[in-house]
């Protein structure tokens, strides 16, 4: 009996972060001034959960210098607001 194991698929380090890819994505959204979304709606365009999106944009609150990122509301799932930031 032989032990085989599958060889390990690692992500290339050419291939954006899930954070780096939200970010991106909301930056680009957000060209045009204040943008409002629920996870749920933006999960597949993303390719992430809304699980993911929303672990995501508490991060992304405090770092992401380009975007000011607001929990605006709940209602049967947590509304962001995001607006690009002044230079």
């Amino acid at each position: 009996m032989s032990a085989t194991t599958k060889p390990s698929v690692e992500s290339s380090s050419d291939e954006p972060s899930k954070e780096e890819r939200l970010k991106s994505y909301l930056i680009e959204k957000a060209q045009d001034g204040e943008m409002y979304f629920k996870s749920k709606f933006i999960a597949e365009e993303v390719g992430l959960s809304p699980k993911e999106i929303g672990a995501l944009m508490v991060k992304l609150r405090d770092s992401a210098s380009e975007l000011t990122v607001e929990k605006w509301s709940y209602t049967s799932a947590t509304t962001w607001r995001i607006e690009p930031r002044e230079a």
